[in-house]
């Protein structure tokens, strides 16, 4: 239980360190990525205005249908496609990438590397 708790804590401070140096505006909004064990989400945020633009997880429907496991890396891939394709149609092509305290690897890289071959520019 102690070591939840540091793990916890740790990942809480990394991630307060990582937004205090990266900030999304109207012009060149954040793309925040969360995960857990089972999921992936990813949200593009103006936090100017303090408003989510566009989201996208691998708990939405249209998604859900094409990937046969949620918390892997065919998964993230799926998500960072669509969270790219939804901020285009939104006329979002540059972000700032707020990884949320995990290391860029493994799933929160797939995503990123999909977001960018799908034309998301950061």
């Amino acid at each position: 239980m102690e070591k939840n708790k540091a793990k916890a804590f740790k990942l809480a401070r990394r991630k307060t360190r990582v937004r205090a140096k990266v900030s999304g505006s109207a012009t060149c909004p954040r793309l925040c990525v969360t995960r857990s064990n089972a999921n992936i989400y990813a949200q593009v945020i103006d936090d100017d205005c303090a408003k989510t633009l566009v989201s996208a997880s691998t708990i939405d429907k249209e998604l859900r249908r094409d990937i046969k496991q949620a918390g892997n890396v065919e998964g993230a891939k799926a998500v960072g496609a669509a969270i790219a394709k939804r901020a285009q149609a939104a006329g979002i092509s540059q972000v700032v990438f707020d990884r949320g305290g995990h290391i860029y690897h493994g799933r929160v890289q797939a995503l990123a590397e999909a977001a960018r071959e799908n034309g998301l520019k950061f």
